[in-house]
């Protein structure tokens, strides 16, 4: 009898797992290079709603409507140099993460592990302005009913990969009107644009500067390799059209839990751009502490 009961439930966990794989789990999609492009268009907004507020010295926080009536919130931080007409570095978070880290080395007691704190030490002592927001569903931008958690469980687990999709697509638009607001700012030099962004902040960086003329160069740290599973948010798919760029970096790891060596490889190949560079580090998605270091040639666009 209990072999009998044995052998039924091995029959029934096959069925099941045919049930999940057939109905549950993604499959990768043909999509156009142009049909992701059109992916992240947007109607500009105006910043007549814009709200200032200093919140330490030469540093401030800041709030705008995105295109849909959401609230864009982050900060800026000014150089002790002073200048008619900065330069303007762009971090841009870790999946999980939120604005404040490029500012402080702890959060609510857990430490910023990506040291995108230091970046932005780094970048101030080159006399650029700091600016991060956070993405959505993210920091200030938390939809209680909503989690991060639950997003990822929906994708991973369920095949839905609707609000992932459109968390990372509006966090791009809300970097574009983001521009926008930068080259309203008589002090801020929109000609002068670098990004930099870590794991999930490195896929919507490369996202962007594909898609923006009006950024000047971009250092991806550790971006994950993301398939044809979800299309229309993977790098890959639009790194071609960073050609033009004046600098692409690309900072990997050799034992990256989200991208293969194979895959890091894969992606920086696909860079058809003659100024591109790429540095590797062993270990991890957490790069070692003073990772941050080398990216200052990068920084001061030597």
């Amino acid at each position: 009898m209990k072999l009998v009961w044995a052998k039924l439930s091995v029959v029934a966990i096959l069925i099941l797992g045919v049930f999940y794989y057939h109905f549950f789990t993604l499959e990768a999609e043909v999509v156009s290079q142009q049909e992701i492009v059109e992916a992240y268009q947007y109607v500009k907004v105006k910043h007549k709603g814009a709200k200032l507020e200093q919140v330490g010295e030469r540093t401030f926080q800041f709030s705008f409507p995105s295109y849909d009536g959401s609230i864009i919130r982050g900060q800026l931080s000014y150089p002790k140099q002073v200048s008619e007409n900065y330069p303007v570095l762009i971090g841009v978070h870790a999946m999980g993460r939120s604005y404040p880290r490029w500012w402080t080395d702890s959060l609510k007691g857990r430490p910023t592990v990506t040291r995108v704190n230091e970046i932005t030490r780094l970048a101030l002592q080159q006399g650029k302005v700091v600016i991060a927001i956070d993405a959505r569903y993210h920091g200030s931008r938390k939809v209680a009913e909503r989690p991060l958690r639950s997003i990822m469980n929906d994708l991973k687990f369920w095949g839905d990969k609707t609000t992932y999709q459109e968390m990372i697509i509006n966090t791009v638009i809300d970097h574009r009107i983001l521009l926008d607001w930068i080259a309203e700012q008589n002090d801020l030099d929109s000609s002068n644009i670098a990004l930099v962004g870590y794991s999930m902040g490195a896929q919507l960086s490369l996202l962007l500067a594909a898609l923006e003329d009006r950024v000047a160069k971009v250092a991806a740290i550790v971006p994950p390799y993301i398939d044809d599973k979800t299309a229309k948010v993977a790098p890959k798919n639009v790194v071609d059209l960073l050609a033009e760029k004046q600098s692409i970096w690309l900072l990997t790891a050799d034992d990256d839990e989200h991208a293969s060596e194979e895959e890091n490889n894969r992606l920086f190949e696909s860079i058809k751009n003659g100024q591109k560079h790429r540095i590797k580090f062993e270990g991890g998605h957490i790069l070692p502490a003073g990772y941050e270091t080398s990216l200052k040639p990068w920084l001061i666009g030597q």
